[in-house]
């Protein structure tokens, strides 16, 4: 069967939480039976990435519009357009905001599947007008897809008080997939942080993430030897993404900007202490890849990231600058690195499960 899949920026090597998950997942996707085509934002290749082929997926690039507000749905549009001129079996389409195209690809003749990565209108960079698109494009992704996908309990919940009747929805966690890294000293010492304590944020520049309270925090705690590391950047530049990178070279904090998994994998595996301060997330697999690596985390006590069922002392009050400082204070000052149980987000096991969604549509 052929499977197209939009509603993202594209992989490999671009920026956010769906990408991720997009690229560890559909190269395992891919086998005699399903074929598997993604199509790329064209304004998002990564440098390096020029690529149409992927461990097995291809890759084709359709052209996406400038801006935020309208680029994810009208790319979907495109995408949908040709996979219905490639023939198309099943188009999986990720995302809510994208979701809006499910019944135009049901009216095309084609069999859809929904990813619900989590309730984008509770972003805090989205207005009015852009809320209720996105509540909507939910509302007939759930009412349309013939298979809806939940990363998280949270969402499913979601989901079944959106439409109690949809029958069809298949909670498949996220997972978590670093490569392996044999010596990153060149990188950490590159950064100012070879041999030095350190704490470690992983996101998008956007005020969700909370990062702006997070550099209050830490500068709260006045830490003589330990660093603040914050990798990522922004996707369009914006007030809040240049006050966050103000605050944040003025306050000392080291900004790596956008970085490739090899690295994020040294830097949680050498990092003191993790820490994720969202107001909302669908199920984070930062903090999965940074569990993985074994690094002590602290987090937002988001639904999110309570359901991935840590200890309490690893969560402090989501926005409360003062609660995060103590807490962080506490984690630093007993140094650990726990072991978790990871065996849920398997990526392998997440494929199957994935797999049997497309087989049961095709019968």
């Amino acid at each position: 069967m052929r499977i197209v899949v939009t509603g993202f920026r594209g992989i490999p090597g671009i920026q956010g939480g769906v990408e991720t998950h997009c690229e560890a997942l559909f190269p395992r996707i891919v086998d005699g039976r399903h074929e598997v085509i993604v199509v790329r934002r064209k304004g998002f290749i990564s440098e390096g990435y020029e690529t149409h082929l992927y461990k097995g997926v291809k890759i084709k690039d359709i052209p996406n519009p400038k801006g935020k507000s309208l680029e994810s749905i009208i790319h979907t549009f495109r995408a949908v357009i040709y996979a219905k001129r490639v023939g198309a079996d099943i188009v999986h389409i990720h995302a809510i905001g994208p979701a809006l195209m499910v019944p135009f690809a049901k009216l095309l003749g084609m069999k859809v599947v929904m990813t619900h990565h989590g309730p984008d209108y509770d972003r805090q960079k989205w207005g009015r007008f852009a809320k209720f698109i996105l509540r909507l494009g939910e509302s007939w992704g759930i009412r349309w897809a013939d298979a809806v996908i939940v990363i998280s309990n949270h969402i499913k919940n979601i989901v079944n008080t959106r439409c109690p009747s949809q029958r069809h929805v298949y909670l498949i966690r996220n997972g978590f997939a670093l490569p392996p890294v044999a010596d990153g000293s060149d990188y950490l010492e590159h950064l100012g942080v070879r041999g030095v304590k350190y704490v470690l944020t992983v996101g998008r520049f956007v005020k969700e993430k909370g990062f702006d309270l997070l550099i209050e925090a830490f500068a709260r705690l006045n830490y003589n030897g330990v660093r603040l590391v914050i990798a990522g950047d922004a996707d369009h530049e914006d007030a809040y993404s240049q006050m966050l990178k103000k605050k944040a070279k003025d306050a000392g904090v080291i900004l790596t900007g956008f970085v490739q998994k090899d690295k994020i994998a040294v830097l949680c595996r050498s990092c003191s202490l993790f820490v994720l301060p969202s107001f909302h997330e669908g199920l984070p697999i930062s903090l999965l890849e940074a569990m993985s690596c074994g690094a002590d985390v602290l987090v937002s006590d988001i639904p999110a990231n309570v359901e991935v069922g840590l200890q309490p002392h690893h969560y402090f009050k989501t926005g409360d600058v003062q609660d995060m400082a103590v807490k962080i204070k506490q984690h630093l000052d007993n140094l650990c690195r726990p072991a978790y149980d990871m065996s849920q987000y398997d990526w392998d096991k997440i494929a199957v499960q994935t797999k049997a969604v497309y087989d049961s549509l095709m019968g």
